[in-house]
């Protein structure tokens, strides 16, 4: 074999190697990027919604860490529809409502609590208003 053609099967090799590498590793399960199997098939990326109320005609996302005390109930709010594979049937979460509380010290406007119970409340900012 030639040196010419040696260098030419090195370079081949090295760009399917980084075109692989740039394309994305298979996960422990199988599944690459997109989350499609080995084969392209039978394994599927998981997906989530946020999680989004709506309250006194403002949205509210999650926040996560951040230490706070549920105040006194101020009504209800909506926890919106979740589809976050569209392409599933069944998969869906229906809209539904839950207790809002007030969170000490914080405007309602801005933030407030929900949950079902006081002890399961969790702690919500306002996105945007509607």
């Amino acid at each position: 074999m030639t040196t010419a053609l040696r260098a030419g099967r090195r370079l081949l090799m090295t760009s399917l190697l980084l075109a692989a590498a740039a394309a994305g590793c298979a996960g422990p399960d199988g599944a690459g990027p997109d989350g499609a199997g080995p084969d392209g098939a039978g394994v599927t990326a998981e997906a989530s919604c946020a999680y989004v109320v709506t309250y006194d005609g403002r949205t509210y996302l999650d926040v996560v860490n951040v230490d706070f005390t549920v105040g006194e109930k101020l009504g209800t709010a909506t926890v919106q529809e979740c589809d976050d594979t569209p392409d599933d049937a069944g998969d869906e979460v229906p809209e539904r409502r839950v207790a809002a509380y007030e969170v000490e010290g914080a405007d309602p406007a801005v933030t407030i609590a929900v949950g079902d119970t006081r002890a399961s409340a969790t702690l919500m900012k306002v996105r945007k208003a509607r």
